[in-house]
This record gives structure tokens, sequence and C-alpha cells, in this order.
């Protein structure tokens, strides 16, 4: 199985299974590779708070879920042990946001990852930093040589 293989097939368990991207923030994952994800999420009223802007709480879900994606692409079991995230920008009720997560380094049992989230027009809204830690096992059973 080759590395971009691997990244699909992890992205494709996970999202299965992925109720509170896929359901209920209504995610969309266009992309799992090896060390990268790319999520989209269309703002519909149900992310709006009371300043009727999407609630950065769902932003940051956004970007976490795509970190998620990132990490695991290797096909060993990885979370979040920290992350942090700078909003630049609000995003409004048919905004359609993008989240590029890319591998910074892996090193070890530790990774770091940088997302960038965009809106439809490529003006950025927010990046968030991820450090991952890898725990025991793997997303998907792979028969060893």
């Amino acid at each position: 199985m080759t590395p971009e293989q691997r990244a699909r097939q992890v992205g494709e368990t996970m999202f299965a299974n992925d109720v509170a991207s896929r359901d209920t923030m209504g995610m969309e994952l266009l992309a799992c590779e090896p060390g990268r994800a790319v999520m989209r999420m269309v703002v519909t009223p149900r992310h709006l708070n009371g300043h009727r802007i999407c609630h950065g709480g769902f932003v940051f879900t956004l970007a976490d879920s795509t970190f998620a994606f990132a990490c695991n692409s290797h096909n060993r079991n990885a979370v979040a042990a920290g992350c942090s995230i700078e909003f630049l920008r609000p995003s409004h009720e048919g905004d359609v946001l993008t989240c590029e997560g890319l591998e910074q380094t892996l090193s070890g049992r530790h990774g770091i990852y940088d997302m960038k989230v965009t809106n439809q027009r490529g003006e950025a809204v927010a990046l968030f930093r991820g450090k991952s830690a890898q725990i025991a096992g793997t997303v998907f059973p792979e028969d060893q040589p």
C-alpha cells in the first residue's frame, strides 16, 4: 500500500465514523493525503452566534477536524496534545469555509500541523496550529510484511 492509498483509506475510515464533523457540523472531507487534509463547511444558520456571525467554536472545530485527518494520515492513531487558533475575520451565513492542514514536522510520536481556514474569496479566516501525540493502534488494520 502506498502512502497515498494509506492516507485515503484513513480518511474514508475516519470520516465514516465522524458523526460530529459530518452530521452535526455538516463538513465534507475533500482530501486526506500523507501529512495533509482538506475539509469544507458551509456556514448555515445553526453556526451563527448572537452577532449573526459564525461562532468561533465552529471555525475551531473545522480546523480541529482537519488537524485530526492530517495527523492520522499515516495510519498511526494520533490525538491532539495542544493547539491554538487566531481568528482573523468573521464569517457569515452562506460563506464556504475551507481548511487545509499541513504537517510541518513529525518526529517520534509528536507532530506539528498548521491549518489555514479560508472563505470562498480566498481570504484567511483563521490560522490554527496543533501538536499531535501518537497513541497505540491504527485507524484501520494493515497486514504487516
